[in-house]
């Protein structure tokens, strides 16, 4: 009976992300894409206040991972607006890296007002192919509400393993598939066909935790919370991976 139901809800969803799909078949999906930052800068300063505790958390010990000269230089995927930038430590260096290009505006915002970092550098490139990027190059990789939207994830962890220094490492914070709360399963598997178009690609059902523990890393700490957040994102991992 769950299971019809379920079909029935998620039925409807896809139904009601038809007009997302034609805008995509018309190539006007752009238009959405350039919008898209503008809404995330916004919800951004509201999750920041939400979970200011978890990534104060999260980002208390990226100092340690500077290498012997004192020096960090941290690379951030999906950086979106600059969501991360205050928790950074003084002095670190930032380079940034987002598909969307249309972020940019909204990352210098955030720029002029963290100036206790300095920034390298923001290029428009998906996280599965960071070319630009040398190997070993960084001694910490961060992306945060990344890995649900990103076309593979196993692909984006072998580079970010490929981009770190031996001994660096991985921060991340993700909302992840609801593996205890049955209503949450429920909602995410209804919701996902219709919040994938309205998230920029945002998927809700992913066991993301588990490609990180297969990524290869020789060290993984992971934390599973309820984040005080809109229920289909509620289950969250965080944590760091040293390589």
């Amino acid at each position: 009976m769950r299971s019809c139901l379920l079909n029935i809800c998620r039925l409807l969803c896809v139904c009601l992300a038809l007009p997302f799909r034609l805008l995509k078949a018309l190539g006007l999906r752009a238009t959405y894409k350039r919008c898209f930052p503008r809404l995330a800068y916004t919800m951004t300063f509201k999750y920041n206040a939400k979970m200011h505790s978890k990534k104060k958390e999260l980002f208390r010990n990226v100092c340690t991972f500077a290498d012997s000269h004192g020096t960090l230089r941290l690379l951030e995927i999906g950086c979106g607006g600059g969501a991360n930038f205050q928790f950074y430590p003084y002095g670190c260096t930032v380079l940034c890296a987002d598909p969307n290009p249309h972020y940019e505006t909204f990352l210098q915002r955030s720029m002029r007002a963290n100036k206790h970092l300095t920034y390298e550098a923001f290029l428009v490139v998906p996280a599965e192919d960071m070319k630009e990027v040398q190997d070993e190059s960084v001694d910490v990789v961060v992306c945060t509400l990344v890995l649900c939207s990103v076309r593979d994830v196993k692909m984006v962890l072998q580079e970010v393993r490929r981009v770190l220094k031996t001994g660096g490492a991985f921060f991340f914070l993700e909302h992840v598939m609801s593996s205890t709360s049955a209503w949450t399963h429920f909602l995410q598997h209804t919701l996902e066909p219709l919040w994938f178009y309205i998230g920029d690609g945002c998927t809700v059902t992913r066991a993301t935790w588990k490609d990180v523990e297969s990524a290869g890393f020789s060290q993984v700490h992971i934390q599973h919370l309820e984040a005080p957040v809109t229920a289909v994102m509620r289950p969250h991992i965080m944590g760091y991976c040293i390589k």
